[in-house]
């Protein structure tokens, strides 16, 4: 065998080397199932869940659906109680919904169809894109959170059960990874 012939096959052995490498890392990397932390749920299974909180309980989910932040068109009930909590405010609606809502649906109509949001501070939602009006995301969103939170214990026993399956937001992430 030639220097040249050595020479070619070491050229030819040096790709088949990286992709044989490179095969091994992508059959290893998708071996088992992924990692819990990391598997989204679609809003609709959520709200397909007679009860959210008694099949999630308190996990940390990822659920993606289309958000709605409806502030400055809020409505609220006139039996709001004064002293409402973080969790019971009826004002801002923040809701993710199973698919993107036609340009001008009733409150009534996306809280129906939606799945309710709060969080203490209410920093971790999106920005709204205009100040009054609709503020539905262009994309789906994806919520991080929980239900049954802690504070749901402070709440009235008449709206205990509203205030745990209302779904606390840490963080959101408006594009789908």
């Amino acid at each position: 065998m030639t220097d040249a012939t050595r020479e070619r096959l070491a050229w030819l052995a040096v790709p088949a080397v990286l992709i044989g490498v490179l095969v091994l890392f992508l059959t290893v990397g998708r071996s088992g199932e992924p990692r819990p932390e990391l598997q989204q749920v679609d809003v609709s299974e959520v709200l397909a869940a007679a009860d959210p909180v008694a099949t999630y309980g308190s996990e940390e989910l990822l659920v993606v659906g289309w958000y709605a932040d409806l502030d400055a068109d809020c409505v609220p009930p006139a039996d709001t109680p004064a002293a409402t909590t973080w969790l019971t405010q009826p004002c801002p609606v923040r809701l993710l919904l199973p698919e993107q809502p036609a340009q001008g649906a009733s409150q009534a109509a996306l809280e129906a169809i939606g799945l309710r949001l709060a969080a203490p501070t209410g920093e971790p939602f999106p920005p709204r894109s205009q100040p009054a009006g609709w503020n539905v995301m262009l994309e789906p969103t994806v919520a991080t959170g929980h239900f049954d939170d802690p504070a749901a214990a402070d709440c009235a026993p008449d709206v205990l059960a509203f205030c745990r399956a209302t779904f606390v937001v840490t963080t959101t992430d408006g594009l789908l990874h």
